[in-house]
C-alpha cells in the first residue's frame, strides 16, 4: 500500500455539511423578526453581524460575502419599516455591519488562500515521496508484505523514515530506518539512503558488506553537506536503520541492526523481540565506533508475521505522557495479515496519541507464507 494512502484520511479537511449554510440565513431571520416586534427603544440590529461571522467560520470568501450583503440589505429594510433609513442609530448600526461584513470577508478570502497554498504543498509532498519511496510490493517470493507511513503533521509530509523491499537470487531484502531530522534534509539523506539500498541489491553483496557499504555512502553523504555554519549538522547526520535478508526456502532471517528498534516476530499469538547481539552504530556513525558489522540469523516459519518499524511508533505518547507498549498490543491484536494487522495498529496508536504523532511512524509487516 502506499505509504501516502494512510495520510489522507487523517489529514485533509472534510467537507463541510451543506445544512450550515442554513444556519447564518436563519439567524438573520431570527434576528429580522424579533427586532420589527421589539419596542421602539430596542434594537435587535447589532447581533445581524454573526451572521457574517459565522459563515466565514466554515464558507469562502464569496458565500461570506452574500451572507454579510443580505445581513446589511435587512438590516435597512429593518430600519425603513421601524423609523427611516436616516435614523441615526440605524445609520452607524448598517455602516458597522457593513465593515465588519468587508473585514470577515476578506479574512475568509486570507484563509482560503492560505488553504489552496498548503493544498499545493501537500501535492508535491506527496508526489516527491512517491517518487522517493514508491509503494512496496505486495508479495516477494513466498512473503506477503503490507506498509504504512504515518506523518506527524499535514504539512511535514515529507520525513525522513523509510523502507524498502528489493528481490535478490533466492530471497528478499529490507530496510527500514529513520533519518534524524526532518524536512527536505532528511527527505534528501533518506532518498540517498533508499539508491544506495537499490544499487547495492542490483551487487548483491553479501548482508554485512552490504551495510557497510550503505554505512560509507551516509558517510561521504554527510561529508558533502555544504558547510552553513551550523557545525552540529554533518555531525548529527546518522540513519537508524535495520537490513534484514530473507531467504525463500529457508526458516530464518538474517537481521543486520544499525541502532534501530528491534522487529517484533509474531507467532501463534507470542511476540518475541529480535535483539541481536552485536548492534552496530547508526549509519554515518560507524567510523566513530570503529565497529563491523555482524548478521544475526532468526527462526523466520511459515504463518509467522515479522513487525518493522520505528521509534515515532514506540514513542509516541498519550496523555498520561504514557510510551506507546507496541509488543502488549501487537500480542492482543488477532489479525491474519499483514495489512489488517498494521491497519488495526494505526487505529490503535491514532487512539492512544489522541489523533496527534509526535513524530513520523512508519510500519512494515512481512509473513511468510507456504513455498509455491
Amino acid at each position: 500500500m502506499s505509504p501516502l494512502r494512510i495520510l489522507r484520511p487523517l489529514h485533509e479537511d472534510r467537507p463541510r455539511p451543506k445544512a450550515l449554510i442554513a444556519v447564518p440565513f436563519a439567524l438573520i431571520a431570527a434576528v429580522t423578526v424579533l427586532d420589527l416586534s421589539a419596542p421602539p427603544d430596542v434594537h435587535l440590529g447589532p447581533f445581524l453581524v454573526a451572521a457574517p461571522a459565522i459563515t466565514a467560520s466554515f464558507a469562502g470568501a464569496r458565500m461570506t460575502g452574500f451572507v454579510g450583503a443580505v445581513a446589511v440589505l435587512t438590516q435597512s429594510l429593518v430600519a425603513v419599516a421601524r423609523t427611516s433609513i436616516n435614523d441615526l442609530n440605524h445609520t452607524y448600526q448598517i455602516i458597522a455591519l457593513f465593515l465588519i461584513s468587508v473585514f470577515v470577508t476578506f479574512f475568509a478570502h486570507l484563509r482560503e488562500q492560505h488553504a489552496r497554498e498548503m493544498s499545493h504543498l501537500r501535492w508535491v509532498a506527496q508526489a516527491v515521496q512517491r517518487v522517493v519511496m514508491p509503494p512496496l510490493p505486495e508479495r516477494s517470493g513466498t512473503l506477503r508484505i503490507a506498509s504504512r507511513y504515518l506523518a506527524a503533521e499535514a504539512e511535514a509530509q515529507l520525513g525522513g523514515d523509510l523502507y524498502a523491499v528489493a528481490r535478490l537470487a533466492g530471497g528478499t531484502r529490507v530496510i527500514i530506518g529513520d533519518v534524524r531530522g526532518k524536512g527536505l534534509d532528511a527527505m534528501g539523506e533518506a532518498a540517498q539512503v533508499l539508491g544506495a539500498f537499490r544499487s547495492l541489491t542490483r551487487q548483491e553483496p553479501g548482508l554485512p558488506q552490504a551495510v557497510a557499504q550503505l554505512e560509507a555512502g551516509v558517510a561521504a553523504y554527510r561529508d558533502g553537506l555544504p558547510d552553513d555554519g551550523d557545525d552540529e549538522r554533518g555531525a548529527e547526520a546518522f540513519v537508524t536503520a535495520a537490513v534484514l535478508d530473507i531467504p525463500d526456502t529457508e526458516p530464518e532471517v538474517r537481521l543486520v541492526s544499525c541502532g534501530h528498534p528491534p522487529p517484533l516476530l509474531l507467532r501463534s499469538g507470542q511476540v518475541r523481540s529480535l535483539d541481536v547481539r552485536e548492534p552496530a552504530p547508526p549509519l554515518g556513525l560507524g567510523s566513530l565506533a570503529g565497529s563491523a558489522f555482524t548478521a544475526q540469523t532468526f527462526p523466520f516459519g511459515v504463518g509467522d508475521i515479522l513487525l518493522l518499524y520505528t521509534d515515532g511508533v514506540i514513542e509516541s505518547r498519550d496523555s498520561a505522557g504514557r510510551f506507546y507498549p507496541l509488543p502488549e498490543r501487537i500480542a492482543t491484536c488477532r489479525a491474519h495479515s499483514p495489512d489488517v494487522l498494521l491497519g488495526d495498529l494505526c487505529v490503535d496508536l491514532l487512539r492512544h496519541a489522541d489523533g496527534s504523532l509526535g513524530d513520523d511512524a512508519a510500519m512494515v509487516a512481512i509473513e511468510r507464507l507456504a513455498s509455491p
